[in-house]
């Protein structure tokens, strides 16, 4: 394929995802734009996550963690939660607390980094089953720590949550009201989609590059052997602790994003059950794959929803009487499925091209006969 042709197939993609959310909104209404909204938070999560498992072979059943540190970031310090309970913060900040996001993301990404040091940095020599009962426990340990925090100090509100947070909004462009553009009406679920498009642009951006470096390739040794890459003179332990924060940073940006979006935080959304969501969004797609993973997390997204809107009506439409309830049907074809697919495509439905693969390619491209 020339480049022509290649410009003009990139220039289509790119139009038919800018205008995605309008189709599907037109056709399906806002319940279905927001589910491509939570679609470009999974792939961000996905992303984050395949750094510490698909590029550095580290299983990590507590990522859900990182994500409610972002999240809770966005809810206190755009909320008016801690002036009301605190005193001092209110005769400080009589108007209330009202960070811009550009710099609740930074902080997000931040402290969710902090996090992840602090999770990797205890866990250096494990590996496998005791790395995963690890992470599980750390990421049980956050989301106790949320539901708790509430006495005798408010801190997180317990329970409860803590809502009114704020919209993303830059100087007074709100991304919750309703916008006009080019006579199209922009609503707030679409202006979300947008901006969780760039999110997940950049952390695409950003994790391709560092497959591709000498981080990447350090990554990867560890992966493979991590005794052989310590021969080889690669610092494992940095390498590891930098796997973690990279990946818990992503999920900092995403939990920010998800706060701004929903208004609402409260520890119901960062269950064991999220961070297995994201991880089968990893081994779906592909381990270490990023095309690959970032279909799985739309696949993991959008599929669920599918069964639930459709599930329903079919009972009614054969037998006349809906005998089992939606989500157990839902939930026990997205068991079966996962388990077919695991049978049938253990190393996902997008796997990594593998090496003599990548050399077959070449050798066409260039002419050459592939070797027997």
């Amino acid at each position: 394929m020339n480049s022509n042709k290649k410009l003009l197939l990139y220039v289509v993609y790119a139009a038919l995802i800018l205008l995605i959310p309008e189709i599907v909104g037109t056709v399906g209404g806002n319940y279905w734009v927001r589910v491509l909204d939570f679609a470009m938070l999974y792939v961000m999560l996905a992303l984050g996550l395949n750094v510490v498992v698909g590029f550095t072979g580290l299983l990590d059943l507590g990522y859900i963690a990182f994500y409610a540190v972002g999240a809770y970031t966005a809810a206190l310090l755009s909320s008016p939660h801690l002036p009301t309970n605190f005193e001092w913060i209110a005769h400080a900040l009589p108007g209330g607390m009202h960070t811009p996001y550009l710099i609740i993301a930074v902080i997000g990404m931040a402290l969710a980094a902090f996090f992840g040091i602090l999770l990797g940095a205890p866990t250096l020599r494990l590996r496998g089953d005791y790395l995963a009962i690890v992470t599980l426990g750390f990421g049980e340990i956050v989301r106790i720590f949320m539901n708790n925090l509430y006495s005798p100090i408010n801190f997180t509100n317990g329970p409860q949550g803590v809502n009114n947070i704020d919209a993303v909004h830059f100087g007074g462009f709100s991304l919750a009201t309703d916008h006009k553009l080019f006579g199209f009406t922009l609503t707030g679920s679409m202006q979300y989609y947008y901006l969780f498009l760039a999110g997940s642009l950049l952390v695409i951006a950003v994790c391709t590059r560092l497959q591709s470096s000498r981080i990447g390739r350090a990554w990867a040794a560890i992966r493979e052997d991590e005794l052989a890459a310590k021969a080889m003179g690669i610092n494992t332990r940095n390498m590891k602790l930098l796997a973690f924060a990279m990946g818990a940073s992503f999920g900092g940006l995403a939990g920010s994003m998800f706060g701004a979006f929903q208004g609402f935080v409260s520890p119901e959304s960062f269950t064991f059950w999220e961070s297995t969501v994201v991880l089968a969004c990893v081994v779906l797609g592909g381990m270490g794959h990023i095309p690959g993973v970032i279909l799985g997390a739309i696949l993991m997204s959008v599929l669920p929803e599918v069964l639930r809107v459709t599930v329903g009506p079919l009972q009614q439409s054969l037998f006349g009487h809906e005998y089992i309830s939606p989500s157990i049907i839902r939930q026990g074809v997205y068991g079966i499925a996962m388990v077919v697919i695991m049978l049938y495509r253990p190393a996902g439905l997008w796997p990594a091209p593998r090496h003599e693969d990548r050399i077959a390619k070449l050798n066409k491209q260039n002419g050459k006969q592939a070797a027997a």
